[in-house]
């Protein structure tokens, strides 16, 4: 599939002479010769490509460089150094109106408090970014009460921010961030002020809406759990850097640092890992009555099999039988979410 966003040697360093220092060191200064120079390095050589149509969910904890990295990524911040393009346009080189042009009309975004404007209603608020680009009245309003009923606002076109809830509000800001049609959705930490059940609520629209729409987008949390639910590939940041890239199904199984591990231990490895993670050869049990999809997460089919007492065959998309599926497998993975996953 086709890259939509490429990032390549990335560098944010924040201080007086940072884009001299950095060529003057070979776009490869160490951490000491950062900190003796005395600036700050936010983003350190990052390089990754996202596919079109990719949940693409970069994190870490707080300081890590993740929200920087999203906003040199868009030009809210200028990078140090490095290239990025954005469906093959050097966006780098852009020129403001090209660059204001494609925050317009291909980029959306969605902050972590909302920034909804409080003297606009609903429907003025989703309606503002077709205003901006100078669309009618009439087409922008058709456009944002297509947007509020995606979103599950429809009766509410006439509330004020201050008259919805969190998660109200937060809609809002995702149908607003819609409305345009962009390309990319950037989601900057979209659903941590909210309430935990809101929260899950909203992640369970954000899924609806990711089906329905198939837009790339660009998540960034400090939530593994979060991220397992939206990602497609998680890229987990620590001090500047991306440390590793994959599945969630691959950051769980195989960890290139303790870091990374530390992330995944707690994570309900029954609602990650897949059936052909760790399925076993097909040759193993000639006689199979019932099958399970390969794809399948662990957690979907552990109650049938459980209760079968007994191997279920493994299908592929095209219905070929590609492996077995064993109670006692279930179990192992069963008893290593209880143990923390370090059975």
């Amino acid at each position: 599939m086709a890259s939509i966003i490429e990032c390549r040697n990335v560098w944010k360093i924040f201080g007086v002479g940072a884009e001299k220092f950095l060529h003057q060191h070979g776009f490869s200064p160490s951490t000491q010769t950062i900190a003796e120079a005395d600036l700050i390095c936010a983003v350190r050589n990052v390089s990754f490509n996202i596919a079109a149509g990719e949940s693409f969910v970069i994190m870490g904890l707080s300081g890590s460089g993740k929200s920087t990295l999203v906003r040199c990524m868009t030009r809210l911040i200028e990078p140090t150094g490095g290239d990025i393009r954005f469906e093959n346009s050097d966006l780098l080189r852009a020129k403001e109106q090209d660059l204001i042009d494609f925050r317009r009309h291909k980029m959306g975004m969605v902050f972590q408090h909302f920034a909804l404007l409080p003297h606009l209603d609903v429907l003025g608020n989703v309606a503002f970014p077709l205003e901006v680009q100078g669309i009618s009245k009439t087409e922008r309003e058709k456009r944002a009460y297509e947007v509020i009923d995606l979103v599950g606002l429809k009766g509410r076109e006439s509330h004020y921010p201050r008259e919805l809830s969190g998660g109200q509000q937060q809609r809002v800001g995702i149908a607003r961030a819609l409305a345009v049609n962009p390309d990319v959705l950037f989601m900057d930490e979209p659903f941590s002020a909210l309430d935990p059940l809101i929260r899950r609520e909203m992640q369970d629209e954000f899924l609806r809406l990711r089906k329905l729409l198939k837009k790339t987008i660009v998540f960034i949390t400090h939530d593994f759990n979060e991220a397992i639910r939206i990602a497609d590939r998680i890229a987990i940041m620590k001090d500047g850097e991306v440390i590793q890239i994959g599945t969630p199904e691959e950051l769980l199984l195989h960890p290139e640092t303790n870091y990374v591990a530390e992330f995944t231990k707690n994570v309900d490895r029954a609602k990650v890992l897949t059936v052909s993670a760790v399925m076993k050869p097909a040759e193993s049990h000639p006689e199979l009555t019932k099958t399970v999809s390969d794809k399948a997460t662990i957690g979907q089919v552990a109650s049938e099999v459980l209760r079968a007492n007994k191997a279920f065959g493994v299908q592929n998309e095209a219905g070929e039988l590609v492996g077995t599926l064993t109670p006692d497998t279930v179990l192992n993975v069963m008893v290593d979410d209880l143990d923390g996953g370090q059975t």
